[in-house]
């Protein structure tokens, strides 16, 4: 198994044999000897052919600016041939190559006539083998000039921030953050004196439109091209990988969970239609190379020559710049919710990689603590409510084959709730507007006959379609506070039996959660 597709915190003992599988399955046995220009031993070369899967770096330099650390995980942003932004006046032709000015910086902060984007080390995970102080050294006076010890850290969490002033077509609005979120693995290879530390981009969870379960996630491996590109939704700006650069969205490629969930980036949504179904090929516009914007790589790194032409970085295409993701403090009030609900202002966070660190981030990890459902229901002549919960109770489980979720259903229901039922539950996604769902399960049900109360068991079997609302844009918004950002409601047939159905009856509910 290879690391980019093994959980956050892979024992270190096998963290550099893995990742240097990840990368390629060669070693690294060379590094970049400085910031001036590309590696050029002979056992680099390999790395340098593109053949480097998600290697961002290899070198012998024991520390790290936050800055420069940025620059190498920094993506190219990729923007739809009629992004509203790119066209600041009617009846003006559209701004491409190097006249680009997307993303732009806050209001707040000074405007260096170039693209900006924001970056922030969220998290920082320390080696084990490496106890006490020195992974992160900070610098008081900029951020950015932060550094990290290499030889202390194990892997970093790093994000990076696009701000635009408009949010354009449905639900149209002044102020914009949109964000991904990368994963870096950072491995030491001490066989080799000249390259002994090696940084590689292990996953890039691209954010849509604030729900997580729309979030397009990639685990990288050797056949990503780097930089990764992020196609930018036209309009509203939503975010998505693209694996292979393309300047399509391909799903089972460009993303690789979640798939039935994955927003993907959907170009309709800037001329105000609004689609919340599975994603559909024609939902994206086709990208064109002039609407690219490419990232600050530094001299030494290894995706520089690819991208260089005569000796020069990006010819034709805008370069942003690389910024610390600044605080709420001096944004208007209008401006502030958008800045101050991504996260904690004082990053970042140091964890220790231990055994046990790593079970109370899997148990905690956000999307699962809310896959949840509450409901009022109602079956036949009786009442009730019903909870649906993760089928290992800590963690979803997915279809591998149909991208589907399994969960429990459990429900109570009569008048004095003396009904009792249980029930695995088969929906084909999470947060589509509409989806069919299948459940079978047991049913304990409480009768008094010639008084004297009795419980009959019987299976159960039900199907029927789900509805659900995303309210975080509507004016039911704050019914989010409560956890969820889905409300629905379900329509079903209930039989009950195993070999010969019989007493069909109706269900219906309605409440809040995903399922």
């Amino acid at each position: 198994m290879s690391l980019a597709r093994s959980r956050w915190r892979p024992p270190l003992r096998w963290l550099e044999a893995i990742l240097l599988v990840a990368l390629g399955g060669v070693p690294l046995t060379t590094a970049a000897p400085s910031e001036l220009g590309p590696p050029t031993a002979e056992c680099c070369r390999h790395e340098l052919r593109g053949q480097e899967g998600g290697l961002l770096w290899t070198g012998s330099d024991e520390t790290m600016t936050l800055e420069r650390l940025a620059a190498y995980a920094a993506p190219v942003l990729w923007f739809s041939p009629d992004e509203p932004l790119l066209k600041p006046e009617a009846g003006q032709p559209r701004l491409k190559g190097k006249d680009i000015l997307l993303p732009e910086p806050f209001p707040f902060e000074k405007d260096p006539g170039q693209p900006i984007v924001y970056f922030r080390v969220r998290r920082i995970l320390q080696r084990e083998d490496e106890p006490g102080t020195g992974a992160y050294i900070p610098d008081p006076g900029d951020r950015g000039q932060s550094t990290i010890d290499l030889r202390k850290v194990a892997g970093v969490d790093l994000d990076f921030f696009f701000y635009y002033t408009m949010d354009v077509g449905g639900g149209a609005h002044e102020h914009d953050v949109e964000f991904i979120e990368t994963r870096l693995a950072v491995a030491r290879t001490p066989h080799c004196a000249q390259c002994p530390f090696v940084i590689g981009l292990m996953k890039v969870t691209a954010k849509a439109h604030g729900i997580q379960w729309y979030d397009n996630i990639l685990d990288v491996d050797s056949s990503a091209r780097l930089p990764l590109h992020i196609l930018v939704e036209e309009g509203k700006h939503a975010s998505c990988t693209d694996r292979n650069a393309d300047g399509a969205f391909t799903p089972g490629y460009d993303v690789t969970r979640h798939q039935n969930d994955a927003w993907g980036v959907r170009d309709t949504l800037g001329t105000g239609t609004f689609f919340t179904g599975d994603y559909r090929s024609w939902m994206t516009k086709a990208r064109q190379d002039d609407t690219r914007v490419f990232p600050p790589l530094p001299g030494d790194s290894p995706l520089r020559a690819e991208l260089s032409r005569d000796g020069e970085y990006a010819p034709d295409h805008a370069v942003y710049v690389l910024r610390p993701y600044p605080t709420a403090e001096k944004a208007t009030p209008k401006l502030k919710p958008y800045i101050a609900d991504k996260g904690d202002p004082d990053w970042p966070e140091i964890e220790t990689d231990t055994d046990l660190k790593r079970f109370e981030r899997w148990v905690t990890d956000e999307s699962w603590s809310r896959s949840w459902a509450l409901a009022v229901r109602g079956a036949n002549d009786d009442l009730g409510f019903s909870l649906s919960f993760p089928l290992l109770l800590v963690r979803n489980v997915q279809d591998p084959l149909g991208g589907g979720w399994l969960v429990h259903r459990i429900y109570l229901q009569g008048s004095e709730l003396e009904d009792f039922g249980w029930m695995v539950n088969y929906s084909p996604s999470a947060s589509r507007w509409v989806d069919g769902y299948f459940a079978l399960g047991y049913e304990w049900d409480y009768e008094v006959r010639d008084g004297v109360g009795q419980t009959t068991g019987r299976f159960v079997t039900e199907t029927g379609v789900k509805f659900r609302l995303n309210i975080h844009h509507s004016p039911l918004r704050f019914l989010a506070r409560l956890g969820t950002g889905f409300w629905g409601f379900r329509a079903g047939i209930q039989t009950r039996g195993v070999w010969s159905f019989d007493h069909i009856g109706y269900v219906v509910e309605f409440g809040a959660g995903s399922w």
